[in-house]
């Protein structure tokens, strides 16, 4: 059992003989009393620094422990926010490559239809530009072949005869002359049409009026 000051200071001693002084004694008894008393307070200060400090000791572990466990959480939510960040990724990047895949696609398909139907119109064009030039060629026959005739209608012999200044001997005779040059135009038409076979597919073509009737301009009296 640890003494105490108040033990100390009530302790008696028996007396003999030769003894101790008393006075000394209680004396020293009193100084020992004053420094236990300190020695005491030196060690309850101690102990209560102790106390705190291990208290304190106590709370900066607690605080240890939480600060490593949030780091743990926080590591954990980082990483699981890093995962999810590269899913996302990865899902975003697909469906942009879909995308964009699809969007070539679709101007490649457009494009092709466009080529498709640009070079349909384009042989379109050149048939109906070729049957164009055939007809054209035809008409371009057919219209010499006319002039052609029309010009040995002009050329022919009857035409001096007609316009010859000797008198005219009646109108029968220039009946005859007139039939005779009509005949000679009828069958130069159609010796030259005869020849350009393609003539037909022209059906727009002025065809040569052969029926229509002659007009016959007479001269003057004064050259009568």
């Amino acid at each position: 059992m640890v003494l105490s000051p108040q033990d100390i200071h009530n302790k008696e001693f028996s007396q003999k003989m030769r003894g101790y002084s008393v006075d000394e004694v209680n004396d020293f008894l009193d100084q020992i009393i004053k420094d236990y008393q300190i020695v005491l307070q030196e060690n309850k200060d101690l102990n209560s620094k102790l106390n705190e400090s291990e208290d304190k000791l106590k709370y900066f572990n607690d605080l240890k422990d939480s600060l490593n466990q949030s780091i743990i959480v926080a590591q954990e939510a980082a990483d699981k926010v890093k995962s999810n960040s590269k899913k996302e990724a990865e899902i975003t990047n697909k469906e942009a490559q879909k995308q964009a895949s699809d969007i070539v696609n679709a101007a490649n398909e457009k494009a092709n239809r466009i080529v498709q139907e640009t070079s349909k119109k384009a042989k379109k064009l050149a048939v109906e530009t070729d049957d164009l030039k055939k007809n054209t060629r035809v008409f371009r026959q057919r219209l010499q072949v006319m002039l052609e005739s029309q010009l040995e209608v002009i050329k022919a012999s009857e035409w001096d005869k007609l316009l010859d200044e000797a008198p005219t001997a009646d109108y029968e005779e220039i009946e005859n002359v007139v039939s005779s040059l009509d005949n000679q135009k009828d069958g130069g038409v159609k010796s030259d049409e005869s020849d350009a076979s393609a003539a037909d597919l022209v059906e727009d073509t002025p065809a040569v009026n052969n029926n229509a009737e002659t007009v016959i301009i007479y001269p003057d009296d004064e050259q009568k």
